[in-house]
Order: C-alpha cells, then structure tokens, then sequence
C-alpha cells in the first residue's frame, strides 16, 4: 500500500503543477490579449485624434484667409470713406 501511496501522492502534485501551470498561462494570455486590445484602442484614438487635428489646422487656415480677406475690405472700405469726404465738399478736412 505505501508504494501506491506514494505513487497517488506524485500524480496528485503532478496534477497540481499542471494545474498552476495552465492557470499561469492562460492568465498571460488573457493579460497579453488585453494589453492588445488597449494597444489598439489607443492607436484608434490617436488615429481620431490626428484627423481632429487636421480638421482644426485647416479650419485655423481657413478662418485666417478670411480674416484677411476681411481686413483687406475694411482698409479698401476705409480708403473709400477718406476719398468720399475728400471729395465731399460738405466734410471739413484738415487740407480745407
């Protein structure tokens, strides 16, 4: 009986570090497939992130064009003004 129970006690610890063994890894994978995942989901949001930044510089260029655009109206409104009461014999000008 004792070679049998020392036999029975073998295959029990045996079982027991495949046991531990299996768990260890499946616990690896299941941790390296999760840090996959989150690898993936971070290049999803700088890939958005990229894109938005796009958008915002070419809006900032957009909005810049039309800044000018809008001051050069305004100084060609102004030179408009300055010749009207140059020309304007009802408006005092310094040169009068």
């Amino acid at each position: 009986m004792r070679v049998m129970d020392t036999w029975l006690i073998i295959v029990i610890a045996v079982a027991a570090v495949l046991v531990v063994a299996l768990a260890l890894w499946a616990l690896s994978r299941s941790r390296n497939r999760q840090l996959e995942e989150q690898r993936a989901e971070a290049g999803e949001h700088r890939e958005k992130a990229e894109l938005q930044s796009l958008r915002a510089r070419e809006r900032e260029q957009a909005a810049q064009d039309e800044l000018e655009r809008a001051q050069t109206e305004r100084e060609v409104a102004q030179a408009h003004a300055r010749r009207a009461d140059e020309v304007d014999p009802d408006v005092e000008t310094p040169t009068r």
